[in-house]
């Protein structure tokens, strides 16, 4: 067991080593290395499944190759199976034959300080993958926070995050931070037919819409039975407060039949992602502080809400109801209102 986050019949980041898009950010580094001017800390942020393993695999093997003084093919032979000597990767670890740890632990950061500070075993520089830095315990976070602080000579430290927001400041300010975007449809559907081109027209289309920009949901997607809720799901936030409540607590029924199911996972990640992006849009509005307070407080209550039921089983179907309450309450007190003509 090699990833935890792995999806089945696909390709490992580290495999691919070729990410798609993100061309700014890939010129921006490669300029840096041109220059011997690369971060200590780098840290790739921005919603999850966009690549961001991908991409630092790719820069990974860059770096070793302009630094190093094996041939190309040779490097991304060694960088696939993460046996270059120069490269280290942190993920969570298995914890058992079934299963991995919910999150990367102390001792597993220590592991990662201790080998680097070896002899390194080949010329040219070092490069630690931390993926992902978001699931670092405290106690973990905390250490790796030293090991930035007083980094190793020659090494440059790759985190990849998908919530920015939830790590230690202290962290961050150690690290030269690029935010990675969603891909265009066009690119997430070559990222698809690259790997499936056998994929029929109608789930490729499928797929599309629902991805966002994102090639892993992509892939996500044909998990999803061709009766998935998930697109009325997409249908109703664009517009909560106008859907009657019987389509809420139909979706919410749906939905909540399998909390453990592909689809409610899928349906989690639209929620926080419509979530964010209204507390983000709030942000920008200038016009309502309500809307921030209360978009803010939505955020903390929906989080809690999921939180809560994971913790102590309580019925998804539920909890989902009380979510969409939640939602359509937020849209109509920040509603501007319409001046009569």
């Amino acid at each position: 067991m090699t990833d935890p986050a792995a999806l089945e019949g696909l390709p490992l980041p580290e495999m691919r080593q070729a990410a798609l898009g993100h061309d700014a950010a890939r010129a921006a580094i490669l300029e840096q290395l041109h220059q011997r001017r690369l971060p200590g800390a780098i840290m790739l942020h921005g919603p999850q499944g966009i690549g961001k393993a991908t991409f630092a695999f790719e820069l990974a093997a860059s770096i070793l190759l302009a630094t190093g003084d094996e041939t190309a093919e040779r490097v991304h032979e060694q960088v696939a199976a993460l046996s270059h000597p120069n490269l280290v990767v942190l993920r969570r670890r298995p914890k058992d034959a079934k299963g991995y740890y919910t999150a990367i632990r102390v001792e597993d950061v220590r592991e990662l300080r201790d080998a680097l500070q070896h002899t390194r075993g080949r010329a040219g520089h070092r490069i630690a993958i931390l993926d992902s830095i978001d699931e670092c315990n405290p106690s973990a976070a905390n250490a790796l926070l030293k090991t930035l602080e007083e980094p190793p000579a020659d090494t440059t430290f790759f985190l990849v995050s998908h919530r920015p927001g939830q790590l230690l400041p202290t962290i961050k300010s150690r690290c030269h931070t690029i935010a990675l975007r969603p891909l265009s449809d066009d690119l997430v559907g070559e990222v698809l037919r690259t790997s499936l081109p056998q994929l029929d027209a109608e789930a490729f289309a499928r797929a599309i819409q629902l991805a966002g920009g994102r090639p892993r949901r992509a892939f996500e997607t044909l998990a999803l039975s061709e009766t998935s809720p998930i697109g009325a799901l997409i249908a109703w936030l664009q517009a909560p407060d106008a859907a009657p409540t019987g389509a809420m607590l139909q979706l919410a029924d749906a939905l909540g039949s399998d909390p453990q199911g592909p689809d409610m996972s899928f349906a989690r990640e639209i929620l926080s992602d419509w979530l964010a992006d209204e507390a983000r849009n709030a942000a920008f509005d200038r016009q309502s502080r309500l809307r921030l307070a209360s978009a803010t407080e939505l955020w903390d209550k929906a989080h809690a809400l999921l939180l809560e039921a994971d913790s102590v089983n309580l019925d998804m179907k539920q909890t989902l109801v009380v979510l969409f309450d939640a939602i359509r309450k937020h849209l109509a007190t920040t509603a501007i209102p319409i001046e009569p003509a």
